[in-house]
C-alpha cells in the first residue's frame, strides 16, 4: 500500500485577457485571492504551523481492469472523522528530556546561555557564572514524523547578585526573566486513516470533473486540466509563470503476476481547448507511469497545445518489466499557465486492461453527449407561480439531444425516451424517435455526433397543481443503439428547476464576459410569461484577467424599445453602488436586491443588467453551451446606441421575481420611470453637455470624488476646464440620475 500525505497549501492567481471585439470581451475563468481564507481545509487542519489534526491516508490497491469514462464521479473522498472505523492516531510532544520523557507544560527554557552575574561593591568588579544547562530533545511539529534533536537548554532568566563591602549585609539577588522563552512544551496529533473503496480510482481532485468544457465528447463527462487547483484557485496568482499544474493520479494498482506477454494496453481520448482556453505550442499534457522499485515517475507520452479538434486516441503497450509490480500507478499532468483557468486539455475514456492488442483502439460506445438543458420554452428556469398561471403552450417543441456513435461502423437506431419524475415517481414520458435521433438516417453513421430536436409541446406538462413557492423535477433521458456498449452512457439525469428567477444558462460558466469602456452598459433581454415585479438580480461573477471586485456598478432595469433597451425604469442610486462579489467555489450566484427592498414592476419585454463606472470588463459568467447572445446587448455611448452581442453563449444574469417570500423580505412595490439622458463628451477636456428628452431637468450638482460640491447650476452645459483632471459625479436634479464624468 502507498502512503499519501496531504499537505496544506495556499494558492493565488493572475489573469490573462482574451478579447472578442473592440468593446466586448471574453476571457478565461480565474480564481480570486480574496477567497483563500474561505477555502475548505478538507485534507489538512491547519493549526499554527503544526500538523495537529491532519490525516495521513493509506490508499487501497486496485486490480485490472481500470476504466473511467467520467460519466460518474470516481474521485476518492476523504473523511476527516477522528471517530471513523480504522482511524488511529499518534500524539507527539515537542520537548522530551534526556530519557525521552515529555516535559511538563509548565516548564520553560531558552537555548541562549543564561548566567548569574556577581558584582562586588568593594572591588567594583563583576563575574559571570553560566547557569547549569538541562539536556533536552526538541522536535519540529510542522511536519510528520518528528525528529527530536538533543539541545542544551538554560533557565529562562538571568540572576544579578550584588555583594557589599566586608562585614556588610548581602543584598537580595535580582532575577530578570526572559520574555517569551522559546523552549516550551507543545503537542500535535497525527491521524491515520485507511482507504477501502475500489469504486474510486483517483487520489486527488486537481483536474476538474465536468460535463460542459469539452466540445462533442464521446460520452457524458470529461476531466479538464488547466491552471486552477481543486478549489478553483490559480496555482500562482499575479504571475506569467508556466509550470506543471493539475495532476490526475491513480491509486496503486497490483500489476504483479503480469508481464509483457499479457498484452497490457493503456488507452485514452484527449482534446485540446474544448470550450475553454486554447493551449499554446509550449503547453503540454503529459502521461507518466510509476516504477515502484525505481521510486520514480517515467515519462510515457505527451501532446503539445493547439486549437480545438475532435478527440484523438492514445494507445500505449506496457512492455517495461518495471511496471509489472504491485503498487504501479499512472498519472496525467499538464504544463501551462499557472495564473488561472488557462491552456485547457480534456481527457476521457481512460482504460488500462490486459489481453488487448495494437488494433484495440475502438471505443465502441453509443452515448449521450451532454445533459438535457430544459423541457420548457426559452428558459432553463422560470418562477413556479408564472408556470402555474401560464403553462399552456410552454413545453418546448425543440428539446435538444446530442448523441454520438463511437463505433467504426454504422449502427441501427432505436427509440429513446425522456421521463419526468417528481419525488421519485414517474409523471410523464416522451418518446425520442430513433430516426430523429439519427438525423433522419436509418442508421447512425460511424463515429458521428448527431444533434436532434424533439417536440415535447403536446402531451405531458409539468403539473401546475403542485403547491409551493418552487419545484424541482428530475429529467431522465435514455437513448441506445443495437450493439454492446457502456450502458451507463445511455442515460442522463438533470433537473428542471422552477425557482423565483428566469434563466437562460445551464449554471456552468466556461468563460468570463462583459463590455469594456467607461460607463458601459450591459443589458440582458427577458420576456416573462406574465406581468409581475422583480426584486433583484442573481449574477454569477467569475474572476478573470484582473481582480475587479473593487469596481463599481449600478443595477439597472430598462423597458423595451423596438427590440432594444429603452427607458430606464430602475437604477441604483449613485451613492449606493454595487461591486462584483467572488463567491467561494465554482458557478455560485450572488444575489443583489434592489435598494430599500423595492419591487420594480415589469410588463412584457424588459432588460436587466448594469451601468458600470470604470472601463474594465466586470467578468460575468458566460455559459458557452447554450446560445442566447441575441438576448444580450451593450452600449458604450451613454445608451445613444445599443449593440447586440456577437459572443455565442448565455450571460449568467438572472432577474429575481416577486414571490410569496416577499412578506418575509419586507419588499415594497415601487415603479420607476426615468428619461433617456446623454452626457457628452465623456471623457472631456472642458465643456460637458447634458441632453434630456423630457422637460423635467432641474439642473445638475457636480461633486468631486471627495464628495465636495463644486458646481450647482440649472444650465445644461458645465465647464470643467479650470478643474483638475479626474473623475466627477454629475447628479441630475429632478431626475435622480447619477453619471460619472472623466476629465483628462
Amino acid at each position: 500500500m502507498k502512503l499519501i500525505k496531504w499537505m496544506s497549501f495556499i494558492v493565488c492567481l493572475t489573469m490573462i485577457n482574451h478579447g472578442w471585439a473592440q468593446n466586448e470581451e471574453v476571457g478565461p475563468i480565474m480564481g480570486n485571492p480574496a477567497l483563500q481564507s474561505k477555502a475548505s481545509n478538507r485534507f489538512v487542519k491547519v493549526n499554527t504551523g503544526t500538523f495537529d489534526g491532519t490525516f495521513i491516508y493509506f490508499q487501497d490497491t486496485l486490480v485490472l481492469p481500470i476504466f473511467d469514462d467520467f460519466s460518474s464521479n470516481k474521485f476518492q473522498s476523504y473523511n476527516d472523522d477522528i471517530g471513523a472505523v480504522g482511524v488511529t492516531s499518534d500524539l507527539v510532544y515537542r520537548v522530551h528530556d534526556a530519557l525521552d520523557i515529555p516535559i511538563s507544560f509548565g516548564e520553560f527554557y531558552t537555548e541562549q546561555v543564561t548566567f548569574n552575574r556577581v558584582f562586588t561593591v568593594s572591588t567594583t568588579t563583576s563575574e559571570d557564572f553560566d547557569l547549569i544547562p538541562t539536556s533536552l530533545k526538541i522536535g519540529d511539529l510542522s511536519s510528520y514524523p518528528v525528529a527530536h534533536i538533543p539541545t542544551d537548554c538554560y533557565p529562562p532568566y538571568y540572576i544579578y547578585d550584588t555583594i557589599t563591602a566586608p562585614g556588610g549585609t548581602d543584598l537580595t539577588p535580582d532575577t530578570i526573566w526572559i520574555t517569551g522563552p522559546e523552549v516550551f512544551q507543545d503537542s500535535a496529533r497525527q491521524y491515520f486513516a485507511p482507504i477501502v473503496d475500489p469504486s474510486k480510482i483517483w487520489i486527488e481532485k486537481e483536474a476538474y470533473h465536468n460535463f460542459r468544457f469539452a466540445v462533442n465528447p464521446w460520452s457524458l463527462g470529461v476531466v479538464t486540466f488547466d491552471g486552477l487547483d481543486e478549489f478553483g484557485y490559480p496555482y500562482d496568482f499575479g504571475s506569467t509563470t508556466t509550470n506543471y499544474a493539475d495532476h490526475l493520479t491513480s491509486k496503486p494498482i497490483n500489476m504483479s503476476g503480469l508481464d509483457a506477454s499479457d498484452s497490457v494496453y493503456f488507452s485514452f481520448l484527449y482534446q485540446t481547448e474544448g470550450f475553454g482556453d486554447v493551449p499554446e505550442a509550449g503547453d503540454s499534457l503529459i502521461l507518466e507511469f510509476y516504477a515502484k522499485d525505481l521510486q520514480q515517475w517515467v515519462w510515457i507520452w505527451s501532446i503539445t497545445g493547439k486549437p480545438v479538434e475532435d478527440f484523438e486516441v492514445g494507445h500505449i503497450l506496457l512492455e517495461n518489466p518495471e511496471f509489472f509490480k504491485d503498487a504501479f500507478q499512472f498519472r496525467f499532468k499538464n504544463y501551462g499557465g499557472l495564473s488561472g483557468s488557462l491552456d485547457h486539455f480534456n481527457v476521457d475514456y481512460i482504460n488500462l486492461r490486459s489481453l488487448s492488442g495494437y488494433q484495440d483502439t475502438l471505443f465502441k460506445d453509443y452515448a449521450i453527449v451532454y445533459p438535457i438543458n430544459t423541457l420548457i420554452n426559452d428558459y432553463t428556469s422560470v418562477p413556479w407561480d408564472h408556470w402555474k398561471n401560464n403553462f399552456s403552450g410552454k413545453m418546448s417543441s425543440a428539446v435538444e439531444v446530442v448523441v454520438r456513435n463511437g463505433s467504426n461502423i454504422a449502427e441501427n437506431n432505436q427509440d429513446g425516451s425522456t421521463e419526468v419524475f417528481y419525488t421519485g415517481l414517474s409523471e410523464g414520458v416522451f418518446t425520442l424517435v430513433g430516426q430523429t435521433l439519427s438525423g433522419g438516417n436509418i442508421n447512425y453513421g460511424p463515429r458521428t455526433v448527431y444533434t436532434s430536436y424533439h417536440d415535447f409541446s403536446t402531451g405531458y406538462h409539468f403539473d401546475e397543481g403542485k403547491t409551493g413557492l418552487s419545484q424541482r423535477f428530475d429529467i431522465v433521458t435514455k437513448a441506445s443503439a443495437q450493439f454492446p456498449n457502456f450502458t451507463q452512457n445511455d442515460s442522463t439525469i438533470t433537473e428542471q428547476v422552477f425557482e423565483n428567477y428566469y434563466s437562460y444558462d445551464d449554471g456552468s460558466a466556461e468563460k468570463a464576459y462583459g463590455p469594456t469602456g467607461t460607463q458601459a452598459r450591459l443589458a440582458v433581454k427577458y420576456t416573462p410569461y406574465e406581468t409581475d415585479s422583480i426584486i433583484g438580480v442573481n449574477i454569477c461573477w467569475v474572476p478573470s484577467v484582473n481582480d475587479v471586485s473593487n469596481e463599481l456598478f449600478l443595477l439597472t432595469v430598462w423597458n423595451d424599445n423596438g427590440g432594444q433597451p429603452g427607458d430606464t425604469i430602475y437604477q441604483d442610486e449613485l451613492f449606493f453602488p454595487r461591486q462584483p462579489n467572488y463567491e467561494y467555489d465554482r458557478n455560485i450566484f450572488t444575489t443583489y436586491y434592489f435598494k430599500d427592498t423595492m419591487k420594480v414592476e415589469v410588463s412584457g419585454t424588459f432588460y436587466v443588467g448594469w451601468k458600470q463606472f470604470g472601463s474594465e470588463r466586470l467578468n460575468v459568467g458566460l455559459d458557452a453551451n447554450i446560445i442566447n447572445n441575441d438576448k444580450t446587448y451593450y452600449s458604450i455611448d451613454g445608451e445613444a446606441s445599443w449593440v447586440q452581442s456577437q459572443v455565442p453563449g448565455s450571460v449568467m444574469v438572472r432577474p429575481i421575481y416577486s414571490t410569496g417570500m416577499d412578506v418575509s423580505l419586507g419588499i415594497q412595490n415601487v415603479v420607476q420611470e426615468k428619461p433617456i439622458i446623454i452626457v457628452y463628451p465623456n471623457p472631456t477636456n472642458g465643456i460637458v453637455s447634458i441632453d434630456v428628452d423630457r422637460a423635467i431637468y432641474k439642473g445638475v450638482e457636480v461633486y468631486d470624488l471627495q464628495g465636495r460640491l463644486i458646481v450647482d447650476t440649472d444650465m445644461n452645459q458645465i465647464d470643467l476646464s479650470q478643474n483638475p483632471n479626474g473623475i466627477y459625479i454629475f447628479k441630475l436634479k429632478g431626475i435622480g440620475e447619477i453619471i460619472k464624468v472623466i476629465k483628462h
